[in-house]
């Protein structure tokens, strides 16, 4: 199956790249995608549990799924992940 998440405090390119390389190690998931200008993520997954597995991930990693509580943490940790994805791109 494939969804579109929109997700929260996605900024730049190396958000981006966090994301994705984040969410491809996951197994079942598949076709990862961002669009940072439409705040959203692609992916394949096989069941609902991957979908929780990977809306669980986002969150730790500071860009909860729109909906979602997006508490100062996560934006926190999204300015982190983002510096990563910048250092690793």
């Amino acid at each position: 199956m494939n969804t579109t998440l929109n997700i929260q405090n996605l900024k730049c390119g190396g958000c981006s790249h966090t994301v994705i390389t984040k969410l491809s190690v996951i197994e079942n998931i598949e076709n990862v995608n961002v669009d940072v200008e439409n705040d959203a993520v692609s992916f394949d997954f096989v069941s609902k549990t991957d979908l929780e597995t990977v809306k669980q991930k986002l969150l730790t990693l500071g860009y909860p799924a729109v909906g979602e509580y997006n508490p100062f943490s996560a934006k926190a940790k999204s300015f982190v992940s983002c510096a990563v994805g910048r250092m690793a791109k």
